[in-house]
Parts: structure tokens; C-alpha cells; sequence
């Protein structure tokens, strides 16, 4: 009597491993970037940040020449107190404005290693720094690292 009991529920156990096995396969293609090919993670979104009737889009480019894109919304009115204040950016303050070190949590220090953060609005050298720069309706800015 307990063999036909335990034939009976074979198939449902065997059917159960199989589906568990198949989760298991299907958890593996998560659509991870293959790190290893030469153009992967050129190019990723950060997404919407903030709130606020004001929207400009910023680029954070790192020494491999990886971008993060933003689509930024506040209601500050210039580019680095919104920047500072979504935690994108920091840095301290200098003779000629906020002078950022670390950008989208990558820091670069002029003193040790000879890089730094340049910024751009749209694709021309920005004339004044950061915390200096007012906020444009759907312009785009960018920290580069040089």
C-alpha cells in the first residue's frame, strides 16, 4: 500500500524539481551586462531624480568614459545646489566656487592623481563653476573626468 502512495506522488515531486529547476536557469539570464565585451556599461541611466518645477538633465562621465544620465526636476534655482542636494555631487568650497570632487560617488583628487571634474553645459567648457551656474529649462550639463 505505501509503494502506490509513494508511485502516486512521484510524478508531482518529479514535476516540482523540474519547475524549480527551470526558476533556477531563468533566475541565471537576468540580463547582467557582460562586463567583459568592450563597449558593455558605456552608457547607463540614473533615471528621474528629484521634484521640483524645474528640470535640466545632467551627464556624469567617469574616466572610462562610462555616462550616467539624469533627468533632474527642483526647485533650486542653480545647477550645483540641485546636484548637492540629490547627493550627486560633492565637494568644498574654493576661491572660485564649489570645486567637486566626487560625482555619482566616483572621487577624483587634482592633487594625487592629476584628474578632475570638468564641467560642461551642453557640449562647450562651462566659464563658471557648478554652484555659480543657473538653472535652464531642459538644458543639459555634465561632469566630466579629465
Amino acid at each position: 500500500m505505501q509503494i502506490r502512495n509513494r508511485r502516486k506522488w512521484l510524478p508531482y515531486i518529479l514535476c516540482m524539481a523540474l519547475v524549480v529547476a527551470l526558476a533556477l536557469a531563468a533566475a541565471g539570464c537576468s540580463g547582467r551586462e557582460d562586463k567583459s565585451s568592450p563597449n558593455a556599461g558605456s552608457q547607463s541611466e540614473g533615471g528621474v531624480m528629484g521634484e521640483g518645477q524645474r528640470m535640466f538633465y545632467f551627464t556624469a562621465v567617469d574616466l572610462d568614459g562610462k555616462e550616467t544620465k539624469f533627468e533632474i526636476h527642483t526647485d533650486k534655482e542653480m545647477v550645483g545646489e540641485a546636484l548637492e542636494e540629490l547627493g550627486i555631487i560633492q565637494g568644498e568650497e574654493g576661491e572660485f566656487g564649489l570645486y567637486v570632487k566626487t560625482v555619482n560617488g566616483i572621487t577624483l583628487d587634482f592633487d594625487a592623481d592629476g584628474k578632475y571634474w570638468a564641467f560642461y553645459i551642453g557640449e562647450e567648457y562651462a566659464m563658471e563653476s557648478v554652484d555659480l551656474t543657473a538653472i535652464t529649462e531642459g538644458e543639459s550639463y555634465s561632469l566630466r573626468a579629465e
